[in-house]
């Protein structure tokens, strides 16, 4: 089946479009929503530019929605461009890196419905520690590139998803409760490099931002 990949250059929409080609799908475009909101409720936005560079290694052409971000209004510039995908890729389908938001899944299940294509949640209920290791024996290279939430610091920016990580970040969620996949917003990532790429993607520099208390963002630059 031609597919859209919902793709915001994170672990979660990579490896969800990493699944879908496994499982035999075409992945004939990416869909990045580039929001103005850093709050937007549906979108991820740290270095979410970016994903034009990750287009380009992984072959795909991308289609970019810029959104102002504002709550359910965001959705119709989400429809706009999977609307540009059916037109001009053919897709029938859309792919997700959903996990547990059934704001996210029921608002992206309802436009698929509406324009009568289907909508693929491939890491729904994901057993969180199978997961990241499943990232790490699938030579995912991802790193953090926002913390939002205590006691993550702005010396977690840059980090790599790794046995250590998953240590520490199974310590965290026994003692703090947060999620060990970032699913609450504690955390998100960029994908540098995996099997969907033709090549590592090379950080050339970036700039770290503290936005609040517990609140890092770094924005990165691609050679």
């Amino acid at each position: 089946m031609k597919l859209g990949l919902l793709f915001s250059g994170g672990k979660d929409s990579v490896y969800a479009g990493f699944l879908a080609k496994k499982s035999g799908h075409e992945l004939t475009c990416l869909i990045s929503i580039l929001s103005y909101n850093k709050e937007s409720y549906m979108f991820h936005t740290p270095s979410i530019s970016k994903t034009k560079k990750q287009a380009e290694v992984m072959k795909v052409p991308i289609i970019i929605q810029k959104t102002q971000g504002e709550k359910e209004i965001e959705l119709k510039d989400l429809e706009n461009a999977i609307k540009i995908a059916i037109k001009k890729y053919k897709i029938q389908g859309i792919v997700t890196g959903a996990i547990q938001s059934v704001y996210q899944s029921s608002r992206i299940q309802k436009i698929c419905n509406k324009l009568k294509i289907e909508c693929f949640n491939l890491l729904w209920q994901v057993n969180e520690v199978e997961y990241l290791s499943d990232l790490i024996k699938n030579k995912f290279n991802v790193i953090i590139t926002g913390v939002f939430a205590y006691p993550l610091e702005g010396k977690w920016l840059g980090r790599k998803i790794d046995k250590k990580f998953i240590d520490e970040i199974k310590e965290l969620n026994k003692k703090y409760k947060i999620s060990m996949i970032g699913e609450g917003g504690e955390f998100e990532t960029f994908v540098v490099d995996c099997p969907l790429f033709s090549k590592e993607l090379k950080i050339k520099s970036f700039r770290d931002f503290k936005e609040g208390e517990n609140s890092f963002r770094r924005e990165l630059e691609i050679a």
